[in-house]
């Protein structure tokens, strides 16, 4: 199953200045321990910023960069088509974690959204959720992490 997963502000706002404009450790523990053991989907920013694999996942990065060194449990696709059959013989779910460029490649592929929803608004911001990304799914669940962050399930 392919399952987006991010963290937005109250205006769809997911990143400033190529990082992640707030930290909730949290939203952090949540994100590891629903992804780990399974694949993760990243364009090169966020890889660049994230700087190594993330441990007990395999991280795939799409990126035209042929700077990007394939490594244990790191492998790079220059387009979607590859990473999208590549993703056909995994044996768990892939989770895309961004950016923007990302979420919006895989915007059709996309059966689940876990988003948490940070209580800000970010001055600033410069990446961003797609427009109505959310279209056509509906909540299925809620779970309240704390700090005033709300974890929202959404499926088809």
């Amino acid at each position: 199953m392919i399952i987006g997963i991010a963290a937005v502000d109250r205006k769809g706002a997911i990143g400033k200045g190529g990082k992640l404009p707030w930290h909730y450790s949290a939203d952090m523990k949540f994100f590891r321990e629903t992804t780990t053991g399974h694949a993760v989907v990243m364009g090169r920013k966020t890889w660049l910023t994230i700087g190594k694999p993330l441990k007990n996942r395999l991280n795939i990065v799409l990126s035209r960069d042929a700077n990007i060194e394939p490594q244990e449990s790191l492998v790079v696709f220059s387009d979607i088509e590859s990473a999208l059959s590549f993703s056909q013989s995994l044996t768990t779910d892939l989770f895309v974690i961004g950016g923007a460029q990302i979420y919006e490649a895989f915007l059709p592929h996309i059966e689940k959204w876990i988003i948490t929803e940070v209580p800000l608004t970010v001055s600033g911001a410069d990446a961003f959720m797609p427009k109505d990304y959310l279209d056509g799914f509906k909540v299925v669940d809620s779970k309240e992490l704390g700090d005033g962050l709300v974890v929202k399930f959404y499926e088809h």
